[in-house]
């Protein structure tokens, strides 16, 4: 048998109720929503749980969506299954800090709050992200660089399915361009702003002295980061590349395909909705993918003990 990897999704998977069976039938899991709440200053039961408006808002999605995982992922550990590489899209990048224990749960819920706050309140008007459908991603990076005005890759998430960013002038220039170069389509995306562009830069400055409060641990189970698509091995690297990936392109197909060349061949997504699991499909049908958002997803996992 190959190895396991434990991947955890990024904003745009949350939902009123999401990790709510978890919450009322593991102890350890209300630990979680406990530990949230007490470095967050929020009722987090309450902003997962009840009908609201702010679980679609940045400033509270983060710690939503970063709580449920974290809770999600001690069920799963409870089990005596481990992931052997981790990884996560954006935010779900801290739940595999936590899942490597190169950062302590609260200090993970008190950094992700913070970056929730920073990426809200640092949204400048004037920006956009368009979703571009049947382009290989090199010739669209290459298509964005030509094109007149701050735009990028924001996503790699898997092939046929790229993701742009930056100012809204550009954007719509540069959806034009590629269109004209063969893209299938360009989707406009619902969004509050040009995440992981360098419009968000000082967002990114900002949360790295944020981070500078916190402590980073040797790694017990390697991590693969999304700002180079490969293995972080030296802890000292860490703060540094979470600051950076705030406004750097999220390269999560090219991580998935890393993990895959080291011997991965099962995928379990550890949190809201099946996005990764899509990812996957695409990305490669030689490995296995596995998601757990419900309780009764962990059955799934009995074959991997």
């Amino acid at each position: 048998m190959g190895k396991i990897a434990f991947v955890f999704p990024g904003q745009g998977a949350q939902y009123v109720g999401m990790g709510k069976d978890f919450y009322e039938q593991f102890p350890v899991c209300r630990e979680v929503f406990e530990k949230a709440s007490a470095a967050s200053g929020l009722d987090i039961a309450a902003l997962c749980f009840e009908e609201n408006e702010k679980i679609h808002i940045t400033e509270y999605t983060q710690i939503a969506m970063l709580t449920v995982e974290a809770a999600i992922l001690k069920a799963v550990e409870e089990m005596g299954i481990r992931g052997q590489v981790h990884a996560g899209l954006s935010l779900g990048e801290y739940g595999a800090l936590i899942a490597s224990e190169v950062m302590s749960m609260e200090d993970a819920f008190r950094v992700v709050r913070q970056r929730g706050i920073l990426m809200q309140e640092a949204v400048p008007t004037g920006g956009a992200m368009t979703a571009v459908m049947g382009m290989d991603g090199d010739q669209i990076a290459e298509i964005c660089e030509k094109t007149e005005g701050i735009v990028s890759v924001a996503n790699y998430n898997c092939p046929g399915q790229i993701v742009i960013t930056g100012e809204a002038k550009a954007v719509e220039a540069a959806a034009e361009n590629l269109k004209a170069a063969g893209a299938r389509r360009c989707v406009p995306l619902k969004v509050s702003g040009p995440f992981h562009s360098l419009m968000l830069k000082e967002a990114g400055e900002k949360l790295g002295q944020v981070l500078e409060t916190v402590e980073v641990k040797d790694f017990q189970i390697p991590y693969v980061t999304n700002v180079t698509a490969d293995y972080v091995t030296d802890a000292g690297q860490v703060k540094e590349l979470l600051s950076r990936q705030v406004y750097s392109s999220v390269k999560w197909q090219q991580s998935v395909e890393r993990m895959i060349a080291d011997g991965v061949d099962t995928f379990v997504e550890i949190g809201p909705g099946r996005t990764l699991t899509g990812f996957l499909r695409k990305i490669s049908r030689d490995v296995k993918g596995l998601n757990v958002e419900k309780a009764e997803d962990l059955a799934k996992l009995e074959e991997l003990k």
